[in-house]
């Protein structure tokens, strides 16, 4: 019995092949969409695609065209083909927008411009691309099902962009670029003040201060040993135990000895 069964699925397996090869061939627009729509259904989504990409300019305008450039989108996002999906997605939304599938299509193009998002160290153009789309979803359809999931979508994405900022700003302390990396610290802080980073941040601000300071020529030093000083009152008014205590008063106790030196004058 089980031996008749297997021999049965492999007769309909080859039958069902046989057919999607044919209606690859023919030019027969009916027959792929019947075929296309089978090879969907049974998650065959590369098959699909194929048939789909053949026959799409033909239902431009046609009753049936709803129902495959529905399937033409998702079988892209289920194929993680996510330029494609985000594309075919806001063309549905576009051309049917009474469609019952609007609010998901619109979610799901929005979705597929943030799996595009790469590392937080890497360009983050389709990040901040992603990052529109999902806002212009939430503004459009703010009581959607899909709502909750694009705020967190949205959330994850904005805090890799503020990871980003943060890190590059960072970067100049990094490579000594003390001048630079006291501005670009500055900056960070100013438009992310709830941020995760901001001890971190008055911290290597601190840091960049200090080192500048110390090793600045005696007309500019005593100036930087100032802007240092008050790098360091700025973290521990943000936190006093912060876990920068030790390293920070350490600066601190050689930023007053150097400046003694200009009070004793």
């Amino acid at each position: 019995m089980k031996k008749f069964i297997s021999l049965l699925l492999l007769a309909v397996l080859f039958a069902s092949c046989n057919e999607y090869q044919k209606a690859l061939k023919k030019d027969d627009v009916a027959a792929k969409f019947a075929i296309g729509t089978e090879m969907y259904e049974a998650g065959k989504y590369t098959k699909a695609i194929r048939l789909f990409e053949q026959i799409a300019p033909a239902y431009r305008g046609k009753p049936q065209a709803e129902k495959l450039f529905y399937m033409f989108a998702q079988s892209y996002y289920k194929t993680k083909q996510f330029n494609l999906s985000g594309y075919q997605f806001e063309s549905f939304v576009s051309s049917y927008p009474k469609s019952e599938k609007l609010q998901e299509s619109a979610y799901l193009g929005a979705k597929s411009y943030s799996m595009l998002s790469p590392v937080y160290s890497l360009d983050q153009v389709d990040t901040f691309k992603a990052i529109d789309k999902l806002q212009a979803f939430i503004d459009n359809y703010p009581n959607s099902e899909y709502t909750e999931e694009a705020n967190k979508t949205l959330q994850s994405l904005t805090a890799k962009i503020e990871k980003k900022v943060y890190e590059n700003a960072k970067g100049y302390n990094t490579i000594s670029d003390f001048k630079s990396a006291i501005v670009a610290l500055d900056n960070f802080v100013a438009d992310y003040p709830g941020t995760v980073y901001k001890e971190d941040a008055l911290f290597y601000r601190l840091d960049s201060a200090y080192k500048l300071g110390i090793n600045s020529i005696e007309s500019k030093k005593e100036e930087r040993l100032l802007v240092a000083k008050t790098a360091y009152a700025n973290l521990v008014k943000y936190k006093v135990d912060t876990k920068y205590k030790e390293k920070a008063d350490e600066m601190l106790v050689r930023v007053e000895q150097d400046l003694q030196k200009f009070t004793n004058k």
